[in-house]
């Protein structure tokens, strides 16, 4: 799976978590902006985890520790692609 797979695929799994269009996610958005709340990014985690056949070091209790950088729709895309690449080498 490519990058820019992995990067459509983020973005279609955080699109359908909002209920929006997945053209208004863009790769600035924070999960915030697209009306994700922490339940919702805890089910979009679990949804990446099933998507791409991965474990995701996040802590909902401890949501802005750097293991899983979710600031930013590309920085989960980043996160995602680093765990593919070093849990399915």
């Amino acid at each position: 799976m490519t990058a820019e797979e992995i990067r459509e695929k983020v973005r279609d799994i955080l699109a359908e978590q909002a209920m929006i269009d997945v053209a208004d996610v863009t790769d600035t958005s924070s999960p915030q902006d697209l009306g994700i709340d922490s339940m919702g990014l805890v089910e979009a985690i679990f949804a990446f985890e099933e998507a791409f056949d991965i474990q995701v070091p996040f802590n909902a209790n401890a949501p802005d520790t750097k293991d899983f950088d979710i600031s930013s729709v590309g920085a989960i895309s980043e996160a995602v692609a680093r765990l593919v690449a070093e849990q399915h080498p």
